[in-house]
C-alpha cells in the first residue's frame, strides 16, 4: 500500500493518501517534528516526520531529527502490545515518513495539575488498574532491555491511556539508545521527576541501571498520594567538560524503607511479576521488582 519513496513533501502525499484529521506541530511540541493523524478508506494511521528542514528553532537541527527517526525505525524491531505497529518508512524530500498504527488514548503528560486532566484521572484510577498499566510498561522495558536498548528522554509525555479500553500506549522512544552510552549533554532531555542523577552529570554512564531508576520513578509519580517534589539527588550537577579519565560510577541515595508512620505497602500484579514494594511519598523511596529487568529495579 505504501511506496518506498515519494518525490513530494510529506503533507502533499498525505493529503492524497486520505484525510488528515490531526496535526501535531509547533503548537503541541518543541521538538521540530511534525506528525499527522490520517484516515484512509480502511484504516487510521499516525505518521511522524522530521518537520520543516528550514526550522532551526528546535535544539536538534533537521539532520538530528532525521537521525532520531531512523533510530526509531531500528527500535521498531521490538514488538510489544504497548508499541504501535510500524507499517512503513517512506523516503521523501522532507525526510522519512514513519507510518504507524493510530492508537486512541489521552496524553498523560498534559496539564498535570488540572484535576480534570488525563494525568490526574489516571492517578485517581483504582490501584489494580494503575499497577496493571505499570506492569505492562515494565514488561515492555524488559523486552527492550533484552534487545539492548537503554532509556532516553522517557517521561509521562510518552504515554497515552485509553480509559475506555484500559489500554496504555507508549510512543516517542526515538531517543532510546542501543547499548550503554555516556551523558554528553550535562542536563539531558527529560522531565526531572522521571530522571536519574546521571542524566544531569556530564560524562556519566547511562545504562540499564538508568532505565531501572527511571521506571521506578514512574511508579512513584503515578502511585504516590502526594504531589511530586524533586529529591536532593535530582538537583543538576555542574556540567564540566568530560576528560579522558572515566568518571566514577553514578551513585544513588539509599531510600528509607517506608514513609514515616506507615508500613510498607506491597502491591502485586499480574504479567511477569511486577511488585511495588514501598513508596516514599514526596521522596525517592520506591522499589520495583520485575522478572524481566530483575533486581536492578530496586535502584530508586
Amino acid at each position: 500500500m505504501f511506496p518506498g519513496e515519494i518525490d513530494v513533501q510529506p503533507s502533499t502525499y498525505l493529503d492524497h493518501l486520505g484525510t488528515i484529521f490531526a496535526l501535531f506541530g509547533a503548537n503541541t511540541q518543541d521538538s521540530g517534528n511534525i506528525s499527522y493523524g490520517v484516515q484512509t478508506a480502511t484504516h487510521r494511521y499516525f505518521v511522524k516526520t522530521a518537520g520543516d528542514p528550514a526550522n532551526t528553532t528546535p535544539y536538534l537541527d533537521f539532520a538530528g531529527r532525521v537521525a532520531l527517526l531512523r533510530n526509531a525505525v531500528e527500535l521498531a524491531d521490538v514488538v510489544h502490545p504497548l508499541l504501535p505497529t510500524l507499517h512503513a518508512v517512506i523516503e521523501s524530500p522532507g525526510g522519512p515518513l514513519l507510518v504507524y498504527d493510530w492508537r486512541d488514548g489521552e496524553h498523560l503528560g498534559t496539564d498535570r495539575d488540572d484535576p480534570s486532566s488525563a494525568h490526574q484521572r489516571f492517578r485517581a484510577l483504582p490501584l489494580p488498574e494503575i499497577v496493571a498499566a505499570l506492569d505492562a510498561l515494565y514488561d515492555l522495558h524488559a523486552r527492550l532491555d533484552e534487545a539492548g536498548w537503554v532509556e532516553g528522554d522517557f517521561y509521562d509525555g510518552a504515554l497515552l491511556y485509553d480509559f475506555t479500553e484500559r489500554r496504555l500506549t507508549v510512543v516517542d522512544l526515538d531517543s532510546y539508545h542501543l547499548g550503554p552510552y555516556r551523558n554528553n549533554m550535562g542536563r539531558m532531555f527529560g522531565a526531572r521527576r522521571f530522571m536519574a542523577p546521571e542524566e544531569f552529570s556530564l560524562g556519566a554512564p547511562i545504562d540499564t541501571r538508568t532505565t531501572a531508576y527511571v521506571l521506578a520513578r514512574a511508579a512513584l509519580v503515578f502511585l504516590s498520594n502526594t504531589p511530586w517534589t524533586a529529591p536532593p539527588s535530582a538537583a543538576p550537577t555542574p556540567t564540566t567538560p568530560y576528560s579522558k579519565k572515566p568518571p566514577p560510577p553514578a551513585t544513588r541515595p539509599t531510600p528509607p524503607s517506608t514513609r514515616r508512620g506507615a508500613p510498607p505497602r506491597p502491591v502485586r500484579c499480574g504479567g511477569r511479576g511486577c511488585r511495588v514494594l514501598a513508596i516514599e511519598e514526596g521522596g525517592c523511596g520506591v522499589a520495583v521488582v520485575n522478572a524481566g529487568v530483575g533486581s536492578r529495579l530496586r535502584a530508586a
